[in-house]
C-alpha cells in the first residue's frame, strides 16, 4: 500500500499556506496535473487522487528557490506565490 502524503493543511490542501514567510496556492481549477511541481521541489507539492497539486506538511523541508522552481516549472502558472504582507512574488503577470 502506498504512503499517503501529510498535507500542510487538511482543510485546504491546495493552499494558502504559509511556509518560509511565503504564503503558497494552487488554484485548483487551473492545474492540469503535470507534476513538474512535484518533481523539481517534491518536499512542497504532490499530486492527489484527482491529479490536482496539493502541499505538502513537509513544504518547509524544500528551499525557497526548489518552491519557485516548481512553481515556475507549472505550464498554467496554476502555482501563486506571496510574500508575507501579500506581495504577489509570482507569476508576476
Amino acid at each position: 500500500m502506498p504512503d499517503i502524503p501529510v498535507l500542510k493543511d487538511q482543510k485546504k490542501p491546495s493552499g494558502p499556506v504559509l511556509s518560509q514567510e511565503w504564503v503558497i496556492t494552487v488554484d485548483r481549477q487551473r492545474c492540469i496535473g503535470a507534476a513538474t511541481c512535484a518533481v523539481l521541489a517534491p518536499l512542497t507539492f504532490h499530486l492527489d487522487a484527482e491529479g490536482k497539486v496539493v502541499i505538502l506538511a513537509s513544504v518547509d523541508n524544500d528551499t525557497r528557490q526548489q518552491i519557485l522552481t516548481g512553481a515556475k516549472s507549472c505550464p498554467v502558472d496554476a502555482i501563486s506565490i506571496y510574500d508575507k504582507n501579500g506581495k504577489k512574488i509570482y507569476p508576476t503577470t
